[in-house]
């Protein structure tokens, strides 16, 4: 089907390949859905979605696995100036709620599987979609081959609804992108929410984009999406992607040889990784290794999380010079990036300060430090809108230095302007690319009968980077086990934020002022592997 628009109602997007000859499309598993129809059913989308009284400046939540509904509806609710607000799956239906309360989302879409458990997520007038969940991805997760909730009364099935809707007839002139929730020091996540950037800002984040990613408007670019899209930067990369027109293959669940395969099997081009990753695909046998043509790769991109310079110089002795680190956050952008040749160049960085981005070192009175010297950072990058928190700009308030922000990061920029990290400020721990925060932990461990007081934070894993550790001080006579504990906190927090190690302790150290002093809790974990971080 070809959709028909005049030019300006698609200023928000970078590309699309529209014409009869189009090849870029999503691929999942055995399932092809080619770009004009990606646009023309999120076209039908929008259309459904603004006839249900939704518009700028509202919110469309996502719990879905990536699925090419994810990108139907992120770019339908752009088209009509919502934003799309992506859910972690692996929240519990109170985590979930949350999200969605806090968001005033006016609708929601659900992979089917999940519908049973988040039923009670949902709250009442809140428009819901179910979304059939396909082969590929109950295959890769152990499900059933069908479940109940697409018979449900009153469910919408989102792929026959959309179908059932005439294209929207003018689309907003510019998407204000997805609402991306972090979580926050105060035990609750916080909607990152950007107001639409103006066509200059629009530009200046193309370009960067096309530095930073290696994303611009080219048919033969063929997109790997492994990492899951309710995360922040993995949702920017793949609904860029789809903008600019990429083959997008999306692998149901990330597995280390599975992605040679759809590398070799695809010629894939360019892909967002985390350190894990690497970590788990130069884990395999030399032979497997071996066993696929990657020859294809033109540019691989990671961030999130911090990379040790063994396993980057690993990568890049296999794959080649095509592996690029860039480092930002939710708030930020992406202001600091580099290529191979840096990063061996200078081993340990998370790369140099781009052109038009400001990173400044300041120290605890607030003075900004000289080059080399030890600090918290702040950041911005260029042509990036400014964000405040949802509903909650006095925590947008606490985190900026002017136009600069901060995430709590600890490091230094050295003379040339290559940035380095040692430590964290704030507590939050990231296990497998994955933010998490102990405060949101700590706020349901003490509300466990028997437990006076408790400290969580990271310390080391070969695997993941970082892993939950949990101190508890008990009551007086109480008594609790570790077992008690994860079962105390399973139905209340996802499963990767439970923590791994569980400690009782008679009394935790604590500083003057009777605060846990968990500094010293956390430094013997992380003096046995030589880093901080």
């Amino acid at each position: 089907m070809r959709v028909v628009a005049k030019r300006n109602d698609l200023r928000h997007f970078v590309l699309l390949w529209l014409s009869d000859n189009a090849v870029s499309r999503l691929i999942s598993g055995e399932r092809e859905l080619p770009q004009s129809v990606l646009l023309q059913r999120a076209m039908q989308g929008a259309h459904g979605l603004q006839a249900l009284g939704i518009g700028k400046g509202d919110a469309v939540a996502l719990i879905l696995r990536n699925d090419f509904a994810f990108f139907e509806a992120s770019l339908a609710a752009g088209m009509i100036g919502a934003y799309a607000t992506p859910i972690n799956w692996h929240f519990t239906p109170e985590e979930a709620s949350y999200i969605i309360r806090d968001s005033g989302a006016r609708a929601v879409l659900i992979h089917s599987d999940l519908w049973p458990l988040m039923a009670d997520a949902v709250p009442a007038g809140v428009q819901l979609f179910v979304v059939p969940t396909p082969p590929e991805i109950r295959a890769a997760y152990g499900l059933p081959e069908t479940d109940s909730a697409l018979g449900s009364p009153g469910v919408r099935v989102w792929d026959t609804w959309v179908a059932s809707q005439p294209p929207l007839g003018a689309v907003a002139p510019v998407s204000p992108g997805s609402m991306i929730y972090t979580s926050g020091t105060t035990g609750r996540p916080k909607g990152v929410r950007r107001e639409p950037p103006t066509p200059q800002q629009q530009a200046a984040s193309m370009a960067l984009v096309a530095q930073t990613l290696g994303l611009s408007p080219d048919e033969r670019t063929v997109v790997l999406m492994n990492g899951p899209m309710y995360h922040s930067a993995p949702n920017a990369y793949g609904i860029f992607s789809a903008r600019i027109g990429a083959t997008i293959v999306l692998q149901a669940r990330f597995e280390a040889e599975d992605t040679l395969a759809l590398i070799e099997r695809h010629r894939i081009t360019h892909a967002h990784m985390v350190p894990i990753m690497f970590v788990r695909l130069l884990k395999l046998p030399a032979a497997i290794k071996a066993k696929y043509d990657l020859s294809s790769l033109r540019f691989i991109v990671h961030g999130a999380a911090p990379c040790p310079p063994q396993i980057k110089r690993a990568m890049i002795d296999w794959w080649g010079p095509v592996i690029n680190e860039y480092y930002g956050a939710t708030e930020t952008g992406i202001p600091v990036w580099h290529d191979s040749y840096e990063a061996l160049r200078k081993p340990g960085t998370v790369g140099r300060v781009l052109d038009g981005a400001i990173v400044k070192v300041f120290d605890e009175a607030g003075q900004e430090l000289p080059p080399g010297s030890v600090g918290e950072i702040y950041m911005r990058a260029r042509g990036i809108t400014d964000f405040t928190y949802h509903g909650q700009d006095d925590k947008r308030r606490e985190v900026g230095r002017g136009e600069l922000v901060t995430v709590g990061d600890v490091g230094w920029v050295d003379e040339e302007g290559y940035v380095f990290l040692c430590d964290r400020k704030r507590d939050m721990v990231i296990s497998g690319g994955v933010n998490i925060y102990p405060a949101e932990i700590e706020a349901v461990l003490i509300a466990m009968p028997g437990v006076r007081d408790c400290a969580v934070f990271g310390i080391p894993d070969e695997e993941f980077g970082e892993s939950l550790c949990a101190y508890l001080e008990l009551e007086p006579g109480a008594v609790v086990e570790p077992a008690s504990v994860r079962s105390f906190l399973a139905p209340k927090l996802a499963k990767y934020k439970i923590p791994k190690v569980i400690n009782i302790a008679a009394n935790l150290p604590r500083e003057d002022s009777g605060k846990i002093f968990k500094r010293k809790l956390r430094t013997p974990y992380w003096e046995r592997v030589g880093r901080t971080i």
